[in-house]
């Protein structure tokens, strides 16, 4: 998509609480300001990554900024359908989360379709643009969509600097294919999937925005929705709000090299009743939290290497899912990292030498090896490229004396309910042929 003549406009409206009444009044205006007119099937795309209702509550796009949204639809076009649909962290039926996070109960109360694509039909969709990924598995709600509304979290990320609407699509993806170039290609692989998950407008939810691993962040008030009617856009004026440089966030310069738009504020036109300065301004938590493993208090080392052919540290596939792991360790019980026992984990192929005479060493991945000296009390390996975090609890724990999130009788059951669930669903829907 070329850079239009017209700019793309983002607006910024102060919101300190997530009250419904007020947040369905500032969409009603900006969408007014932005002479955004809405018709047909409509397909809403949140962040639900992951949910818990004990200790993650803030990793997702709170249900009140979507009711919100659907509220004013419903208000424009009673009879046009609205469809919910994500597909959230792998290796977890995204059903859980949406429970977890408050939004089956939302559809039930507002009588609207919120559901797991992964549940659901796709089609292969060929992407002209694709670096990485040439064709996809899309969801025919998306694919039927007349116009789609993305509905991100704002939040700081452990590799992509931020996620906000361009790091959203990843959850247009099927778990079959969410993980594929999930490694040192992560970056090109988000803008990829620009191409078919291009929005037609953007509701922000930054009220409150996140730092520390996305899936089990820390939250802090911002107190400010963006709406935006271009994606690149949208993520360039929340770089800034966040203390970036766009041309630093690399899925951002990607994006803007394919055509999909500037950097450069100076081509948005950003208007609101708060301006970028005053919200960069606000105290934003630790932003470099779980961003650098060598900053976390722990007697853990970390060794990060580069990927197979390449000098590019592999920052989104096996050190990513590293982060995801501590991070919810971590958050489920505050200090555990503290307490850990001495040792080393290395991702990627490191050149250099890892001395740990009295320690466990553990090795993530397929590629992973240390080009130099390996000195330690014993060798651990979790294979896979890239090794999801949820495979890492398995090990992690009990090689650094850590407690595992995973061995809890509440959590453990639900994931069992709801794979049944999902697995009764898909089946469902492919003999209604709806799959």
């Amino acid at each position: 998509m070329e850079f239009e003549i017209r700019p793309p406009r983002v607006i910024l409206r102060t919101c300190p609480e997530y009250r419904i009444d007020t947040i369905t009044a500032i969409i009603r205006e900006s969408l007014t300001d932005l002479d955004c007119r809405i018709k047909g099937n409509v397909f809403i795309k949140p962040n639900v990554v992951t949910a818990n209702k004990k200790y993650i509550h803030h990793a997702y796009t709170h249900p009140a900024v979507v009711e919100s949204m659907i509220k004013v639809l419903k208000a424009a076009n009673p009879d046009d359908p609205v469809w919910i649909g994500e597909s959230g962290g792998f290796g977890t039926p995204t059903r859980l989360f949406l429970k977890e996070s408050g939004y089956f109960d939302m559809a039930k109360r507002i009588g609207i379709d919120v559901f797991d694509l992964n549940e659901h039909a796709f089609e292969k969709v060929p992407l002209k643009k694709g670096v990485c990924h040439h064709e996809i598995m899309l969801s025919t709600h998306i694919k039927n969509a007349d116009f789609k509304i993305w509905m991100p979290k704002l939040k700081y990320h452990v590799f992509a600097s931020i996620t906000h609407a361009l790091k959203l699509n990843m959850g247009i993806l099927y778990h079959k294919e969410r993980m594929a170039f999930h490694d040192h290609r992560i970056h090109e692989k988000i803008v990829d999937l620009l191409e078919p998950g291009y929005p037609d407008l953007i509701v922000s939810d930054a009220i409150d925005i996140t730092y520390g691993p996305e899936a089990s962040p820390y939250p802090v008030r911002l107190g400010v929705l963006i709406i935006a009617d271009h994606p690149l856009a949208a993520d360039v004026v929340a770089a800034h709000i966040m203390g970036y440089r766009p041309e630093n966030i690399q899925h951002l310069k990607i994006a803007a090299d394919r055509g999909y738009g500037s950097l450069e504020l100076d081509h948005i036109d950003i208007t609101g009743d708060i301006n970028i300065e005053t919200l960069r301004a606000i105290p934003k938590g630790n932003p470099r939290l779980f961003q650098s493993l060598g900053d976390l208090d722990t007697s853990v080392e970390f060794f990060a290497g580069h990927a197979p052919d390449t000098e590019t540290l592999c920052d989104g596939g096996c050190e990513c899912s590293v982060k995801g792991c501590l991070g919810a360790i971590e958050k489920k019980n505050p200090g555990a990292l503290a307490m850990a026992k001495k040792g080393a984990i290395v991702t990627g192929i490191y050149n250099g030498d890892v001395i740990l005479p009295d320690a466990p060493v553990l090795l993530v991945g397929d590629c992973t090896r240390i080009n130099g000296r390996l000195e330690c009390k014993k060798i651990y390996t979790v294979k896979g490229c890239p090794v999801p975090s949820t495979n890492l609890f398995a090990k992690i724990p009990r090689i650094f004396g850590l407690p595992n999130p995973v061995l809890n009788f509440r959590d453990s059951a639900l994931f069992l309910i709801n794979t049944v669930e999902k697995f009764f669903h898909t089946c469902m829907n492919r003999f209604s042929n709806k799959f």
